[in-house]
């Protein structure tokens, strides 16, 4: 996975930026098709801003979160992006699930002894 880390408006520490690159291996977890992160924090007046672009294979994820300081900036930004790669994932693993059964509602298909308790005429 690529990752660049852009700051605007200030000086992002050398510890802070680590800690933004660990943080976003760790999303790899929730999708294998993860390629690119781009992380740019930006300080408005007292406020320093986080948004963090994610491309996938076939979609992008978009957060952007705001605090105080920029290393909560960047947590707060990093775990609202874990929860949107969570339910991604899940919606994802639920599909290839449900569909395996051969039956888009998830219901395994009817088998031939179901036949068997109708009273024959």
């Amino acid at each position: 996975m690529h990752i660049n880390t852009t700051a605007r408006h200030c000086e992002l520490a050398s510890h802070d930026r680590e800690f933004a690159h660990a943080r976003l291996e760790t999303l790899q977890r929730f999708a294998q098709d993860l390629h690119e992160a781009h992380l740019v924090v930006t300080q408005e007046r007292y406020l320093h801003v986080a948004e963090l672009t994610l491309r996938l294979k076939q979609r992008d994820v978009a957060v952007r979160e705001e605090a105080a300081e920029p290393r909560r900036a960047i947590d707060l930004v990093l775990e609202s992006a874990e929860q949107q790669l969570r339910k991604l994932h899940d919606r994802r693993v639920d599909h290839t699930r449900r569909f395996a059964n051969g039956r888009a509602d998830g219901t395994p298909p009817a088998s031939d002894d179901d036949d068997a308790d109708t009273p024959e005429s």
